[in-house]
Formats: C-alpha cells, structure tokens, sequence
C-alpha cells in the first residue's frame, strides 16, 4: 500500500506542482501531510519513529542544500510544505518494497541487479554522453555500495533505489527542481539528477534504522496507540538474512 500511494500520490503532486501557486503550493503540502499520518496510523510505533526520524533529518538538509546553499534549487525558489511529508512517504514506500514477500525471497539478486544498474548509472553520469558530468551521482553510488554491504537493512535499500531514482527523474523533468552543475565550492560537478541519488538519500534510512529504537524507549507513548500495549523492540526493516 505505502508503495503504491508513493508512486501514485507523490508523481501527482509534483505535477500538479508545474502551475500552482504559493497558496496551492500549501494545500498540496497539507494534503500531503494528511495521507502521511494516515498511512502511520496502519504501522507499528516503530515505523512511525522512524519516519518521524526521516523527516526530521530530511527537512533539516532541504533548508540547508536548498534553502541555504542553493545546491538544487525548487521552482518557487522555497522548500515547498509538501516535500517534508514527502520524504516520510517516501521512506514508507521504500520499506513497503523492501519488505515484500517477493524482496525478501529474491534479496541477493536483486542487490545484485540494483548494483548493476547503479553502477551502470553512475558510469553514465561520468561519460561524456551524459548532458553534464556527475561527479556527486558517482560518490552517491559508492554510498549505496557501502550500505549493501555494511547495512542492517538492505531491502529496504533496494527500495530507496526504485523510489529515489524514479522521484528524481520525475521530479527535474517537471522542473520541480533542479540541481546545479556544481557544489558551492565549485569543484564537484552534479548531474540533474545526480545519477546515485538513492545512495544519499540512504543515509536518511540509516538514521532511521539507527536512531527510531533508542528514541521510540524514550517517548513511546508518543508513537503508541492508545490500544496498544508498549512495542517490543524490533526492527520493521527486513534484515539482511531475509
């Protein structure tokens, strides 16, 4: 379900985004924010943490790459309401993926082919085929290598893959936004999009698989149901073994 909504509910606003106005821009974001909580409402305190989690950190790079630095840049020149919402359902439909019956019966495979794929990708972004260099795309990608291997969670890896690259292709082809060709330093050159994004957006899952249980001890009954009685700890990500 959370997969399906991300890739039905997200690509709408964002098209939707195209013509609209501040005051539209805002009713998308509410709305936005509406499905979000409704989507929790099905998950257990955990999931909820760790989107709370992803949001948090998500939106606290948005206004500092975005909103401060101007390494990508929305077309109202502002961190539109939607997107904070946005990286929570995002998250949600990466983990739906990852933990689907079929992700988790097929796990190594398809780490392998996203590996090939991104690989492929970021090779892409270096060779002079690409529309401008992806020097930040190519690193990204290394990240996304190092979570296969390293990561607790490499399902849910395989999903930011699907998700990210697709909302990232989306996303600047509408011209929701748009990354710069270079870093403020001037010096790592960025494709549009960066051809790796889903590795760097992996570090907001990492945070989320790391940080959700120890915070979900300290305020549980936040994130609980009032039916509910108090969560076990344990992971909602599918473990690498799955």
């Amino acid at each position: 379900m959370p997969a399906l909504v991300v890739l039905v509910w997200v690509p709408a606003v964002l098209w939707l985004d195209r013509t609209a106005s501040l005051s539209q821009q805002h009713g998308l974001g509410l709305l936005t924010w509406l499905l979000l909580v409704a989507l929790l409402r099905r998950e257990t305190p955990l999931v909820r943490m760790q989107t709370a989690v992803v949001v948090v950190f998500a939106t606290a790079v948005e206004y500092t790459f975005a909103g401060w630095l101007g390494v990508y840049v929305y077309r109202l020149h502002n961190v539109p309401w939607f997107v904070p919402p946005g990286h929570g359902l995002v998250y949600l439909g990466a983990l739906a993926i990852g933990r689907s019956t079929y992700v988790r019966g097929h796990l190594r495979p398809l780490i392998g082919l996203t590996a090939l794929a991104g690989g492929a990708y970021a090779l892409w972004g270096l060779s002079p085929l690409a529309p401008r260099l992806d020097v930040l795309g190519a690193f990204w990608y290394l990240c996304l290598l190092g979570f296969f291997v390293f990561g607790r969670s490499r399902g849910l890896y395989v999903g930011a893959f699907v998700v990210v690259t697709y909302l990232e292709l989306l996303g600047t082809r509408l011209g929701t936004w748009a990354w710069q060709p270079h870093d403020p330093t001037g010096l790592v050159a960025i494709g549009n999009p960066p051809s790796g994004a889903a590795g760097g957006y992996g570090w907001f899952d990492l945070a989320a698989t790391l940080l959700a249980p120890a915070l979900l001890v300290r305020w549980p009954a936040r994130f609980s149901r009032p039916s509910e009685p108090e969560p076990a700890r344990q992971d909602a990500a599918p473990s690498p073994a799955a």
